[in-house]
């Protein structure tokens, strides 16, 4: 009976050890993951906007992200066009817009010649305001994202949420089935969304929107933030390349912000304001969804983008530019600084990169004696469409130049039984000798074409024959289409192509690498780091952040 008593606790204790040893196997499979990613987009950044103004940034912004985080010191765009909504989706999908369909802002669908923004959608309505404001969607996004990856594979129990001043910069990255995406509608100076979300805002949203912070922002003006004289480009506050706030004569500091809100509700987005605005409103997101806290990761997309507002209407050289970026720098520490305590310093991943860059001023370039010029693609239709009609006597055989692409009418050209190979030819040969244009290239044969790398690469990768125009136009550098006042971008340069990109946080060792990264390798990376499947179109690489 003692023996066998013996022999049956033996057996329970060895079950217990198999039982413990079988529990601690079990957690020691539970792969460690981030509370919350925080996928962060500064539009219109250049890579050299890092180190221009570094020693004025504070300990707990851009420094915290290059001091702590790893840099991918030479990332790079790999598409044409450098456009706002492209580079979003390009980040998210890591897929370039041949595959993921988002071919620009705007684009001419080449079946019915119709002219389509990248997320409207008129089968939704405004939730949160009235208008076509809210008429967005995902639904012309044709891959999925890293957003919608992650979703999917937690059986949708992640939570998403995409935070922007633009609709396109937050509908695009929280992919196209988020808990939400919110954009700020001018009109009524709200955060609103769209019914593909949702049919009422969140109580935190309308909460937020109560509070009326456009107003409280631009009540006390825009001052520089340190005496003007210490700006990098203290000498040049009123030259004439810059553009002007509503209601101002000259380009100056102070600018009377609340007037210039009164007579235009566009005006905050045009100021370092802006981003203070969104990075509120992504911490209201945080807790009205209590992101970060569940039992699996989450994730947060923001676009930061008052930076391209005030570089569209300033340029690169300006004290606005280098004002906005100290500001929002004041702005990121104390948002990772409020993530430290809600969530705990290292338990949330980030990334912040750009969606493009942009060009100098063309007056700028040109004061120093800097090749250079404005593309007129208006003009270039008018007259390309003249000589077209002389040649084949047909009228309005070229829609536009969008996007720096022809399009032409290709239903017209069927319907008089014209020979397009023809007419692309005639084009090309006009082309080739317009000012400013150093080439342009048949879509169609683009492998004929004597072009460089990587110029021929991103012409590939940004074609989709339903929504891209027949013939790509590559300007000279210093040339971009757009206005004399302030920049644009949009090019194959490095000035638009080279973007900042740097990981901070969960997982992430200090260092930096020199080695070429694109745009599309920072989907995959963010895959690999949580361990789920890359998105469907992408065709980027995991980058070694070891």
């Amino acid at each position: 009976m003692l023996k066998r008593n013996f022999t049956l606790a033996l057996l329970l204790t060895a079950g217990m050890i198999l039982m413990g040893l079988s529990l601690k196997a079990q957690s020691s499979r539970t792969l460690p993951r981030p509370r919350l990613v925080v996928g962060i987009v500064v539009d219109q950044m250049r890579w050299d906007y890092l180190y221009r103004y570094y020693d004025r940034y504070g300990e707990g912004g851009f420094k915290r992200l290059l001091n702590e985080g790893f840099s991918c010191e030479n990332t790079f765009i790999s598409h044409l066009p450098s456009f706002t909504a492209v580079g979003h989706t390009t980040v998210f999908t890591g897929s370039v817009p041949a595959i993921h369909g988002i071919t620009g802002n705007d684009w001419t669908d080449q079946l019915t010649g119709r002219k389509w923004y990248c997320t409207e959608d008129t089968a939704v309505q405004s939730v949160g305001t009235t208008g076509k404001v809210g008429e967005m969607s995902p639904r012309n996004l044709l891959a999925s994202t890293i957003t919608d990856e992650l979703r999917m594979s937690t059986n949708f129990r992640s939570k998403v949420v995409g935070v922007s001043l633009k609709d396109r910069a937050a509908i695009l990255p929280a992919g196209h089935m988020p808990n939400g995406a919110f954009w700020l509608d001018d009109a009524s100076g709200k955060f609103i969304t769209s019914s593909y979300y949702m049919q009422e805002l969140p109580d935190w949203a309308q909460q937020f929107n109560a509070r009326k912070e456009p107003e409280k922002l631009v009540a006390g003006g825009w001052k520089t933030l340190y005496p003007i004289n210490t700006y990098i480009q203290s000498t040049a506050d009123n030259v004439s390349w810059e553009g002007t706030l509503a209601g101002e004569e000259a380009p100056v500091f102070p600018h009377d912000l609340k007037d210039s809100y009164q007579k235009d509700r566009g005006s905050l987005r045009i100021s370092p304001f802006g981003n203070t605005l969104t990075l509120d409103f992504a911490r209201a997101a945080v807790e009205g969804y209590d992101l970060g806290r569940g039992p699996v990761t989450d994730f947060l997309t923001i676009n930061c983008a008052s930076t391209d507002y005030v570089g569209h209407k300033f340029g690169p050289k300006s004290i606005e530019v280098e004002d906005t970026y100290l500001r929002l720098d004041k702005d990121l520490e104390k948002f990772f600084s409020y993530l430290d305590q809600r969530l705990g310093k290292g338990n949330y991943l980030v990334f912040l990169t750009a969606d493009h860059g942009a060009s100098e001023s063309v007056g700028y370039l040109e004061a120093h004696n800097v090749p250079s010029g404005l593309f007129n693609s208006g003009g270039i239709t008018k007259s390309l469409n003249k000589l077209l009609e002389q040649q084949y006597g047909v009228a309005g055989l070229v829609r536009s130049a969008m996007n720096y692409q022809i399009n032409f009418d290709l239903n017209k050209i069927a319907e008089h039984k014209l020979d397009i190979e023809k007419i692309k030819k005639t084009s090309l040969g006009f082309l080739r000798a317009q000012p400013g244009v150093q080439f342009a290239l048949d879509m169609d044969h683009i492998g004929e074409s004597s072009v460089p790398e990587p110029i021929r690469m991103m012409a590939e990768n940004g074609y989709n024959a339903k929504r891209s125009g027949q013939i790509q136009l590559i300007p000279e550098p210093g040339w971009y289409s757009g206005s004399a006042k302030g920049t644009t971008h949009g090019t194959w340069a490095p000035y638009d192509t080279h973007i900042p990109l740097v990981f901070m946080g969960w997982g992430i060792r200090h260092g930096a690498t020199n080695e070429t990264v694109h745009m599309t390798d920072i989907a995959p990376t963010v895959a690999a780091l949580l361990h789920i499947q890359m998105p469907g179109g992408c065709v980027g690489k995991v980058v070694n952040l070891r």
